[in-house]
């Protein structure tokens, strides 16, 4: 007969070995979604995490893990993308119960500005990070964009419990709805209070209703109908603003009881920030649908933003025991930061200027009439306010120090940003919209030319010359200039020496 110590041994071996799902099973609430675009939930899962299409022929190819249990093959994505965009068509349910995520369709709150009023998808090379020094990519959720699954097999319904949990990038929100992960409408329509409970980030939807102490961000449900962090529809002051670059955030919810809590995902234990009653006024019982959302409310409601790399739902409540288990296998994963650019490198502080490069075209630069950003025809014999205006100091990221952000030469103070996908230069005014819509990640040019400068705040759109205009265009997308027609080219620039 094995010795209590062997026995002990050997149990601390497995849950070393589990994945957060195994966790959950062991715990008597089984996942019945499982997703994440960095790593295998499951430690014997070695099936697709997701699908990535590339902008230059619709093609698709799935990433699966470098082995069973291990982390996203990047260099897969990285190989199949070279020479093109991608997007994130499909995250893939490892719970083998076929809860997919693909492109959100249009709902009750709001259209997408894709065909036939779908979502966005999210750019595949929007959120890189490591997970035990092997690179992988998160999902960057843009406003507009959004990844749903109306059609759910064995999510919790009407009153039944759960529980899910989410690994977010604790510094990438905003004030809108909203950026949930979890249960929905199956309709994506407003179907009444109590018909979500799902996971949101973020500092709340400008109602003032739903906020925890400080300023925000803060771990959150959207029960329907409201953000809650606690029973109080206003307010809960025991959930704290987040300060951490990963954070885990934590749902659960059964008969008249639910429960708020979270931690930092790279160290450390959960905390709870309410355990208690439901709210009142349709909340309890709860008539959960059983939908997944990622990226939007329920009825669509798809303003938001926040970057997703792992989530799972399961039936049943779990226990605080099992829930501290799955943190301490997130934290063992080892979430870090990487460099979110590449190509010729950039410097801040340096003057530069950024040369066409599509066929034809090759003598016009990016530079600016007023605040409307343009190609112009520049040469060291032009006058010299053109050159001015042709010139471009680089500076680092307002919205993320990890990218740049391009100050006009000729008028100090103003910043290439997008508004409306339009380039302009606009004086910088210190708000948190301007400093993102001003901020840029330069990569190798998709051309095999110079750089392409992917916008960080919405990451499948890169600078575009259009007719002599610029804009953050996305290949094949909505808009005019999203044609696909010499995207590669268009987005492609020689950063050179500044002519002023």
């Amino acid at each position: 007969m094995p010795s209590w110590t062997a026995l002990a041994l050997t149990a601390s071996a497995s849950l070393v070995a589990a994945g957060p799902c195994d966790i959950y099973s062991s715990g008597g609430t089984p996942c019945v979604a499982a997703h994440s675009t960095t790593r295998a939930l499951y430690d014997s899962y070695a099936g697709s995490l997701y699908q990535v299409q590339r902008g230059s022929d619709n093609a698709t190819t799935d990433i699966k893990p470098l082995s069973a249990g291990g982390v996203a093959n990047s260099a897969t994505q990285d190989t199949f993308c070279s020479g093109s965009t991608c997007l994130i068509s499909t995250i893939y349910d490892q719970s083998g119960r076929g809860n997919h995520l693909t492109q959100a369709p249009p709902g009750g709150a709001a259209r997408g500005p894709n065909s036939n009023g779908y979502d966005y998808l999210s750019g595949a090379f929007g959120a890189p990070v490591t997970l035990n020094g092997k690179k992988a990519y998160g999902v960057f959720i843009s406003p507009f964009t959004g990844y749903r699954n109306n059609a759910p097999s064995g999510t919790a319904t009407g009153d039944s419990p759960e529980g899910m949990y989410a690994v977010f990038d604790g510094t990438h929100y905003n004030t809108a709805c909203c950026f949930d992960y979890g249960n929905a409408e199956t309709n994506s329509q407003d179907t009444g209070n109590g018909h979500m409970e799902a996971i949101y980030f973020g500092t709340g939807d400008g109602s003032g209703r739903g906020t925890g102490s400080g300023s925000g961000p803060w771990i959150m449900a959207d029960l329907e109908n409201g953000l809650f962090s606690g029973q109080d529809p206003i307010n809960n002051p025991a959930d704290p603003s987040i300060t951490w670059r990963f954070v885990t955030a934590l749902v659960k919810g059964e008969p008249n009881q639910w429960a708020i809590r979270g931690g930092n995902a790279a160290s450390g234990s959960l905390s709870t920030y309410y355990n208690g009653a439901r709210p009142a006024n349709g909340y309890s019982p709860m008539s959960k649908e059983g939908a997944i959302i990622l990226g939007t409310g329920g009825d669509n409601s798809n303003g938001a933003q926040g970057t997703f790399y792992e989530g799972v739902m399961t039936t049943g409540y779990p226990s605080d025991a099992t829930e501290n288990a799955v943190q301490q296998n997130i934290v063992a994963a080892k979430y870090a930061t990487t460099s979110l650019t590449g190509g010729p490198a950039l410097t801040v502080g340096n003057k530069i200027s950024f040369r066409v490069t599509t066929p034809g075209y090759t003598d016009r630069y990016i530079a600016h009439s007023g605040a409307t950003v343009n190609t112009q025809v520049v040469s060291s014999s032009s006058a010299a306010a053109l050159k001015s205006q042709a010139s471009w100091t680089v500076r680092t990221g307002l919205g993320n120090s990890a990218c740049f952000s391009f100050e006009s030469v000729d008028t100090p103070g103003s910043f290439i940003r997008h508004s409306n996908y339009q380039l302009m230069v606009n004086a910088n005014d210190g708000s948190k919209i301007f400093g993102e819509d001003a901020t840029y990640c330069p990569q190798a040019g998709v051309n095999g030319q110079g750089n392409s400068i992917r916008s960080w705040s919405y990451p499948a759109r890169y600078f575009r010359h259009y007719n002599a205009l610029l804009y953050i265009a996305g290949n094949g997308g909505p808009h005019e200039f999203d044609n696909p027609a010499v995207f590669n080219d268009d987005i492609s620039f020689v950063v050179g020496a500044s002519f002023a």
